[in-house]
């Protein structure tokens, strides 16, 4: 079996993979996110290709301190009404996005590329799409207070898995997408290279 590299700090992505039975190592990626998309932006590109264009960039830079591994390489991009919503860098900024999302359908396209040495051996992109219940101002500030830093550390300002689940009244994809991984394809993946018991 090989080494699996996780490219990503998230710690709900390394989550989900130990829960999973994956025995896995992180090792955050060192590209600047903006401006590798900063060109994809310009060219039209779709979210889809974003998303996949950034999860194979973040494992292809692993993958090149990392000789022999398995590195997964993963990114979520946000759209709303066609506009690529990004992580709010200000509690401000994560009420604003917040209450621009409230009441209102949006989809997260969840990519995931796993790469070794250098070489793309697999990349997957898949779509949930989430309707948030109507939010009141005074809704948002107190979420926000009780979730602090939290909501920077995502795009969309909110974690399903936690406190973020309040913010919703119905989702249309798989929560393993929602979260940021399309965890069953990668599984299947690693099972059709032999590197999970099938």
């Amino acid at each position: 079996m090989s080494e699996l590299v996780l490219a990503s700090g998230s710690a709900i992505r390394a989550t989900l993979l130990r829960n999973a039975g994956l025995e896995i190592r992180v090792a955050r990626a060192q590209i600047e996110e903006r401006a590798v998309e900063a060109p994809l932006l310009e060219s039209d590109f779709s979210p889809e290709d974003i998303a996949l264009v950034l999860a194979e960039a973040k494992a292809t830079d692993v993958s090149s301190r990392e000789p022999g591994a398995l590195v997964v390489g993963a990114d979520q991009v946000l759209e709303l009404d066609g506009e690529r919503l990004v992580k709010a860098d200000t509690m401000d900024q994560a009420r604003r996005q917040l209450l621009r999302l409230s009441g209102r359908d949006h989809a997260l396209k969840s990519a995931v590329a796993v790469v070794r040495d250098g070489e793309t051996l697999w990349r997957h992109v898949a779509t949930a799409r989430l309707t948030m219940r109507t939010l009141s101002p005074s809704f948002v500030g107190h979420y926000l207070a009780r979730v602090g830093d939290a909501a920077l550390e995502s795009v969309g300002s909110y974690q399903l898995e936690g406190l973020g689940a309040q913010l919703f009244e119905g989702i249309d994809g798989e929560y393993f997408t929602v979260l940021g991984l399309p965890l069953l394809p990668l599984l299947g993946f690693l099972r059709s290279v032999g590197e999970l018991e099938s």
